[in-house]
């Protein structure tokens, strides 16, 4: 077995007396979809924001491949191969679904200096055009984000995180808010990319049924801890998961 992409060792982060992370220890193997699912308050959103360098925390050690990256910024640990989405929407409103590619990717283009010298898409236009066919977007290439439904601007955004060609994407609730008819849509894009880019992904979702069928192993948090690990089988049949989360 190939040895993990990631590994994040005893996480831990607190605010004032509330443990938001108490201790988390996973690994992500290369070419995994991890799903991470627990009710609100359980702790995955400090999880996510350590793991990507937007809080630091209090103890513990993130590696990725074999490399300790607990106390890299958001920049480094893109331009060292991880993509993300959030919550809510990252898209540019005003430009077209091409140029936020394009943009989303630029920061890995060199030096300020030679961007500046680069063609006006930065050598970046036939991988931005590669990906909006993959995406099925290619009919609202030059529409302005901004006028897209929500649930194409979803899929915008979530292009935007593979545009850098990454290791590893950490994705935020990708079908929340998104219509129902949409959901297994993304589903089935996210396993077309996981096959023909070979990247790992760590899923963020309360969509169990999203979860489920997309993910390869899953991880449970309940009270910023770790309840359990498996996969989606050995999830559904968790006594304890029942009984903390799913069965509420």
């Amino acid at each position: 077995m190939s040895a993990p992409l990631l590994q994040v060792h005893d996480l831990k982060k607190s605010y004032g007396a509330i443990a938001a992370v108490g201790g988390v220890s996973f690994d992500v193997r290369p070419g995994e979809i991890f799903g991470v699912i627990g009710p609100n308050g359980s702790g995955k959103t400090t999880l996510f924001n350590s793991m990507l360098g937007q809080i630091k925390p209090d103890a513990g050690r993130i590696e990725l491949k074999g490399e300790d990256v607990t106390h890299l910024g958001p920049l480094e640990l893109n331009r060292r191969g991880v993509g993300r989405t959030f919550q809510t929407l990252q898209v540019f409103g005003r430009m077209s679904v091409r140029d936020n590619l394009i943009v989303a990717a630029q920061e890995h283009k060199g030096s300020m200096l030679s961007r500046m010298f680069a063609p006006s898409d930065s050598n970046l236009g036939s991988q931005a055009d590669s990906l909006i066919e993959q995406f099925r977007m290619t009919h609202v290439a030059h529409k302005k984000a901004g006028e897209l439904s929500y649930g194409q601007q979803k899929l915008v955004d979530i292009a935007m995180a593979f545009m850098s060609e990454p290791d590893l994407v950490l994705l935020d609730e990708p079908c929340a808010g998104v219509n129902p008819s949409l959901v297994n849509g993304i589903s089935q894009l996210l396993r077309e990319l996981n096959q023909t880019r070979t990247g790992s992904f760590v899923v963020i979702e309360h969509n169990m049924d999203f979860v489920m069928g997309l993910c390869h192993r899953i991880m449970v948090m309940v009270e910023g801890k770790v309840l359990a690990i498996g996969t989606p089988e050995e999830i559904r049949a968790n006594k304890q998961v029942l009984d903390a989360y799913l069965g509420n």
